[in-house]
C-alpha cells in the first residue's frame, strides 16, 4: 500500500430540493481495503454512483482521479473498462439464467453475434473456483443460496478484470457464517493486490477488514482514519452520528406482560413447489401482549416462511396446525383475514414485497387501512395527507414532504414508512421479518424505539432477525429455529450468541 489509486475531489450531487453530495473528499491507496461508512442518507451509495458512472459526468461537479488519470465517466461500461465495479446491495442476477450466463450477460464471449458457450461455460469455472465455489456455471441462480449469489456476483466483478471493487453492504442478506466467510475472502483477495471499497451497517465487519475508514454524514466528509487495531465501534458511530451512543439497545420500562395474543400449535407447511418437502415442522410458540418475542436462526432455517404462512397463507402447501388469537381458534385464508384478525406482517424485503417504490409516502402509508381514509371506495386525500403527516412526525422519517415518492428515500426511512404502513392499520400482533436489515445503526436505534412504543400500548411483537445482539438486546423471550424446526426456548436473561450457536449447532448433529 501507500500509491493511491482514487481521488475524488470536492464531490457535489444535487437532486431536486436535496444536494446528497456537498464537497466530498475520498482518497483511497492501492492494495488497501477502505471502508466507507455513514448513517441512511448520508451519501455513501450516491459517492459510488457517481464514481461508477451511474449518475454520468455532467450530473455532478467535482473531480475522479483514478491512477493518476482525470476521468469522465458518462457510463457504467467507462468505469468498468478501467476496472472500477461496482456489487450493489440488491442483486443484479436473472433467477432462471445460469451462474455462466449471468456472469457474463452483457460482456458476453464470442465473437459478433455468436455466442461461444464452451468458453463461457470455462472461463465462469475458473473465476467460480477463484471466490471458492464448487457449483457448475450451468446451475440456475434460483437454485444456490443467496451467500452463494453473493460470490457469483463478487466471480462477475472479477470477471471483468476489476481493479478496483466496491461492495455495498454485501453481507446484509447473509447469516453470520456466510458474512464471516465473504469478508475473510476479502482479505484474501487484498493479499493478492485487489483493491476495495465496502459500504456496510455491519461495525464489528468494518473493524474485521477495513484497513482505512471514512466516514460521511449528512453528505459531506467528516473524516478518514486508520484502523490500527485500538478503533472500535463506539468511535466509529460517534463520527457517524455526531454524538455518542452509550447504550445500542434502548431499555423499556413500565411495560406489563399480559395474556397470550398469539398462540402456535404444531404448525407445518411444505414447501409450494418442492411437493413433501416440509420448510416448517411442527412448531409451537406464544407471544403475550406487551412482549417481544425474538426468532433467531441461520439463512434457511425456516422463520420467513413460518411468519408468511401465519400471515393469511401468503406461503407455502398443505399448512396445519392450530392458530389462536386471543384465545380463540381461527382460520385466516388470506392476508385480508390476518389484518382483520389484528396481525400484521412487515416483511424482510421492503422493496419488493412491502413498499411501492413508485408512489408517494401518503399512499404507501395507508395500504394496508384505506377502509380508514376512504368514503365509500373514494379516498378522502385530505384525511390520506394527514394520517401521512402525523406518522411521519412520530417515527420522524427524513423527508420534505409526505408526497415525496418512497423509492427515492434512504433504507432506514424507507423502514419507517413500511413501519407506519402497519402501525395504521392498528395491529394488535406485529410480525416484523428482519425490521433493522441493511440500515445505520442511529436508525435502528430509532426503530427499537418504536419497537418499545408498540409494547408500551400492550402490542405484541415477533421479532426475526439474522443479527444476534439484536435479537439478544431486544427480546423478552428467544425461540431458535434451525431447519424448521424450533430447538429451544430461552429467557433473553439467560441467553448469549456462545449458546444460541451451540444450540443449533447440536440441533444439526442430532439429525
Amino acid at each position: 500500500m501507500g500509491n493511491v489509486i482514487l481521488e475524488m475531489k470536492n464531490i457535489i450531487k444535487e437532486f431536486p430540493n436535496v444536494r446528497a453530495l456537498d464537497n466530498v473528499n475520498l482518497q483511497v491507496e492501492e492494495g488497501e481495503i477502505h471502508a466507507l461508512v455513514g448513517e441512511n442518507g448520508a451519501g455513501k451509495s450516491t459517492l459510488m454512483n457517481v464514481l461508477g458512472g451511474v449518475y454520468p459526468y455532467g450530473t455532478y461537479e467535482g473531480d475522479i482521479v483514478y491512477n493518476g488519470e482525470v476521468c469522465q465517466f458518462h457510463k457504467i461500461k467507462d468505469s468498468e473498462e478501467k476496472g472500477i465495479v461496482i456489487i450493489h446491495q440488491e442483486l443484479a442476477l436473472v433467477p432462471l439464467m445460469s451462474i455462466g450466463e449471468n456472469m457474463f450477460l452483457g460482456n458476453e464471449k464470442g465473437k459478433k453475434n455468436a455466442i461461444d458457450w464452451n468458453e463461457t461455460y470455462k472461463d465462469a469455472d475458473k473465476y467460480l473456483k477463484m471466490v471458492g465455489l464448487t457449483e457448475s456455471s450451468h446451475v440456475l441462480i434460483k437454485d444456490i443460496g443467496t451467500g452463494k449469489q453473493q460470490l457469483v456476483e463478487i466471480a462477475k466483478a472479477l470477471a471483468k478484470h476489476a481493479k478496483l471493487l466496491i461492495l455495498d453492504e454485501p453481507t446484509s442478506s447473509l447469516n453470520e457464517t456466510d458474512s464471516r466467510a465473504l469478508l475473510d475472502l476479502m482479505l484474501v483477495f487484498k493479499k493478492q493486490g485487489l483493491t476495495m471499497i465496502i459500504i456496510t451497517h455491519k461495525l464489528n465487519e468494518v473493524v474485521y477488514v477495513a484497513d482505512k475508514i471514512t466516514v460521511i454524514r449528512d453528505g459531506t466528509t467528516v473524516e478518514s482514519f486508520v484502523n490500527d487495531g485500538n478503533v472500535d465501534e463506539a468511535r466509529i458511530i460517534k463520527g457517524m452520528v455526531g454524538r455518542e451512543i452509550t447504550d445500542r439497545f434502548p431499555k423499556r420500562h413500565d411495560v406489563a406482560i399480559g395474556e397470550v395474543n398469539l398462540e402456535v400449535k404444531d404448525w407445518s407447511v411444505d414447501h409450494p413447489i418442492y411437493e413433501g418437502r416440509k420448510v416448517v415442522d411442527n412448531v409451537n410458540f406464544n407471544v403475550k401482549k406487551g412482549e417481544v418475542v425474538g426468532i433467531y436462526g441461520l439463512m434457511g432455517a425456516g422463520r420467513t416462511e413460518l411468519s408468511m404462512s401465519i400471515f393469511g397463507q401468503s406461503y407455502g402447501a398443505n399448512i396445519k396446525g392450530k392458530l389462536l388469537v386471543k384465545g380463540k381458534e381461527v382460520t385466516l385464508k388470506s392476508p385480508k383475514e390476518a389484518i382483520n384478525a389484528g396481525i400484521a406482517y412487515v416483511t424482510e424485503s421492503r422493496k419488493v414485497n412491502g413498499l411501492v417504490l413508485t408512489n408517494s409516502i401518503k399512499v404507501n402509508t395507508t395500504l394496508a387501512h384505506m377502509d380508514a381514509v376512504s368514503d365509500k371506495s373514494i379516498i378522502d386525500a385530505d384525511k390520506e395527507y394527514a394520517v401521512a403527516v402525523e406518522y411521519k412526525e412520530k417515527l420522524r422519517t427524513k423527508t420534505p414532504t409526505v408526497e415525496q415518492n418512497v423509492g427515492n428515500l434512504s433504507g432506514g426511512n424507507q423502514q419507517k414508512v413500511l413501519l407506519a404502513k402497519w402501525m395504521f392499520a392498528n395491529p394488535d400482533i406485529l410480525i416484523l421479518d428482519e425490521p433493522t436489515r441493511g440500515i445505520d445503526v442511529g436508525a435502528k436505534y430509532e426503530i427499537y424505539c418504536i419497537i418499545n412504543d408498540l409494547v408500551k400500548e400492550g402490542k405484541s411483537v415477533v421479532m426475526i432477525s439474522s443479527e444476534l445482539p439484536e435479537v439478544i438486546g431486544m427480546s423478552d423471550r428467544i425461540y431458535v429455529m434451525n431447519e424448521g424446526k424450533f430447538i429451544t426456548e430461552m429467557p433473553a436473561s439467560e441467553a448469549t450468541q456462545e449458546n444460541i450457536m451451540a444450540a443449533i449447532i447440536q440441533s444439526g448433529k442430532g439429525e
